[in-house]
């Protein structure tokens, strides 16, 4: 019976632990270089340390980078691996590793840390992370590598080719060769492909594609995510605003990009960090109490409103039953149009922010008379009442206008002033959407109250 990734990884781990506790080093490497890149990252960081402690000692800088370069655990966790190793090994890793991941490697770190492991560095390579740590989170900067392949437009593909092969085993990525001039400004891109199917004494530059997308480098992180979602790149260059090449951003970091933009957003809709799925019962309670308090003091609020119209209640009891319906139906459209007003703002559309204001609007009156003209039939249905029917209804009506429009001004306002509306909380807005709803509902109803009573 074939079994599943986590078993694999399981027997694999056993089998790893059993060649090192039994002294057969040379059977643990052979086992453990079969292994796919990501799969080495998941092994190590499942190993005991006191086996971790041996695997270091029998493997060399490159492959102890390319499992830091895999690691899909926190930041932090990854540094205390780091740090079970001498400060000079874990240096020769960091050295060994890619530079964005180095550089969040070190991000990771306390200053004091970071401040010893570039002691023990080379001066060039110091210099070169030094640069992509002063990057602003969530921008290109932060997020490109330096190990790319650039080339002078007057060279000849056979000589780029040599190039390629040589430096194969130190690019993030060789899908595209990069033309810059004397003074490294990017020129124009060849593909490797190209390579491969021109004449080995044709100069580069007859082959270059001067049209090369790139962004800077303090773009932001989702601007960079879309253009590379929209191009279909593998790549994309990074330039300063002198069109210097600085570096590359590659589609693994923008996967990573765009499940963290993810992560955010679903986190801001429910009002709880959903990053790390693998909490205990306890943590993930700990974590979900503080909003969790805050919208029951909130709710608390929406009781106290409706005590506010107690007095229109105890003259028309039937009132409360339509209560539930008329704040939960407005609270979902309000959720639902702010799901939408993040993924538009998060997106960039193109749309205008009136038009997309319109928009809503049109399709918030659809959804509000929709809604409102059923709840009015069933109610005359139930109760054969014409005035609580109008007054169920149109409140009913009025308050989905009135959520779905205020869902989505907040994270419109928000976006105005670049703030990302994904830190918008869902809960919070279906609450307030709450608010709006009951002040509409019992101000009709109050209103109304002769036109129902006693009918």
């Amino acid at each position: 019976m074939e079994l599943d990734h986590d078993q694999q990884l399981e027997q694999t781990v056993h089998d790893l632990v059993n060649f090192i506790n039994s002294g057969q080093d040379d059977e643990f490497m052979n086992r453990f270089t079969t292994l796919h890149d990501f799969e080495k990252g998941q092994v190590y960081a499942e190993l005991p340390e006191n086996i971790r402690e041996v695997a270091w000692r029998i493997m060399d800088d490159e492959t102890l980078a390319t499992i830091f370069d895999n690691l899909e655990i926190d930041p932090e966790e990854i540094v205390k691996l780091l740090e079970e190793m001498p400060a000079q090994k874990g240096a020769d890793i960091l050295v060994a590793m890619f530079a964005d991941n180095e550089a969040d490697l070190l991000q990771a770190m306390p200053a004091r840390e970071v401040a010893k492991y570039l002691s023990l560095m080379p001066a060039d390579e110091v210099r070169e992370v030094k640069k992509l740590i002063n990057y602003e989170d969530d921008t290109a900067g932060a997020l490109m590598a330096t190990e790319y392949l650039a080339v002078k437009q007057s060279e000849k593909v056979k000589d780029v080719l040599v190039q390629v092969k040589k430096q194969a085993e130190e690019a993030e990525s060789i899908i595209y060769v990069y033309v810059v001039d004397d003074e490294q400004h990017l020129i124009g891109v060849v593909s490797l492909r190209d390579l491969l199917t021109h004449p080995d004494d044709m100069a580069i530059d007859s082959i270059t594609n001067t049209r090369v997308i790139s962004v800077k480098a303090d773009s932001d992180q989702k601007d960079v995510a879309q253009v590379v979602a929209d191009y279909n790149f593998f790549s994309i260059p990074v330039t300063d605003n002198d069109h210097h090449l600085l570096g590359i951003i590659t589609v693994d970091d923008i996967v990573d990009v765009i499940d963290e933009e993810a992560v955010g957003d679903y986190s801001g809709l429910a009002a709880v960090d959903v990053s790390d799925t693998d909490d205990s019962a306890w943590h993930s309670a700990i974590k979900r109490i503080p909003w969790l308090m805050t919208l029951l003091v909130l709710g608390l609020a929406s009781t106290a409103l409706i005590g506010m119209f107690e007095h229109t209640i105890r003259q028309a009891p039937i009132l409360a039953a339509f209560i539930t319906i008329i704040a939960g139906t407005a609270g979902n459209a309000g959720t639902q149009s702010l799901a939408l007003a993040i993924r538009h703002f998060g997106n960039g559309s193109d749309q205008s922010g009136w038009k997309n204001l319109v928009s809503e609007f049109i399709s918030a009156v659809v959804l509000a008379v929709t809604a409102g003209v059923i709840l009015f039939v069933v109610t005359i249905l139930w109760q054969d009442n014409n005035g609580l029917a109008v007054a169920v209804g149109l409140s009913l009506g009025l308050s989905i206008l009135a959520s779905s429009l205020l869902a989505h001004l907040v994270p419109a306002i928000m976006n105005r002033f670049d703030i990302d509306p994904a830190v918008v909380n869902g809960p919070l807005v279906a609450t307030v959407c709450d608010w709006a709803s009951i002040l509409i509902y019992f101000s009709i109803a109050t209103a109304m109250l002769g036109q129902f009573v006693g009918k």
